[in-house]
């Protein structure tokens, strides 16, 4: 079954539940999907890697825009983002811990030989070449610069 036919039923279901939450955050992963299937250049149907792609994006929207309200005091709008960012998750394959990550990128140094941090392009590719869906850029980033510097 694929992502939209998924969403679609989980959007009749939460409409019957009166889960507004939960609508709220399938709404927007039906948009985003739309979206990507009607830009320019893509195929009609999105493959799983496009639309693991698409829930990353909405996942980190998400939580750049919590951390702003909390910021700005905005206890009301930071709920929602955080609801939204939750239901989003659960259509994401299970993410790595930040061990297992260091694990992979270990290996990866590894392979490629790097020994500085001159060298965490060639590492950064491989590593989100490999970790694509199960960890997020950052922490990506983050585990590579530590690991290297």
């Amino acid at each position: 079954m694929s992502l939209e036919t998924q969403i679609n039923q989980d959007i009749k279901a939460a409409m019957i539940a009166k889960n507004t939450a939960a609508l709220r955050g399938l709404r927007a992963i039906k948009a985003a999907i739309l979206l990507a299937k009607t830009e320019k250049g893509h195929a009609e149907d999105l493959n799983q890697e496009a639309e693991i792609k698409v829930l990353q994006k909405l996942v980190k929207q998400r939580r750049e825009s919590a951390e702003i309200y909390k910021t700005q005091n905005r206890e009301d709008l930071y709920q929602i983002e955080v609801e939204e960012e939750k239901v989003i998750e659960t259509y994401l394959p299970k993410q790595m811990s930040k061990e297992e990550v260091e694990a992979v990128i270990k290996a990866i140094i590894a392979e490629t030989g790097a020994s500085s941090i001159k060298e965490m392009g060639k590492v950064m590719g491989a590593a989100n070449q490999k970790l694509a869906g199960q960890a997020d850029g950052k922490t990506i980033s983050e585990v590579v610069k530590s690991l290297l510097a």
